[in-house]
């Protein structure tokens, strides 16, 4: 009986929490990504963001713009979901075998 409750513990200590990892990620590169575009069309120039502009392959619509700062945050934040999901769930299977 202890030893059954005592694995139970074990296992609760440490899990994941998938859903969360995948929000911290999410926030982190969607959060990113619109600071990134904002900092470079306050900073303006010729060309803004030219390298960042390359996203937009990746990412239809996005552009180096405020518009595309917003767009970019939701990609970036569905992407960073989608990694922080995989790397809770991965984790958990590994730990918990």
């Amino acid at each position: 009986m202890a030893a059954s409750r005592d694995q139970t513990i074990q296992e609760g200590l440490l899990a994941l929490n998938a859903q969360a990892w995948g929000i911290s990620f999410g926030m982190l590169l969607g959060g990113g990504l619109f600071l990134a575009t904002n900092f470079l069309v306050i900073k303006g120039g010729a060309q803004v963001g030219k390298h960042l502009a390359l996203l937009s392959a990746f990412f239809p619509g996005y552009r180096v713009s405020f518009g595309g700062s917003l767009l970019g945050f939701i990609y970036g934040f569905v992407l960073g979901w989608a990694i922080g999901r995989i790397i809770g769930a991965v984790y958990n299977k590994l730990a918990l075998r």
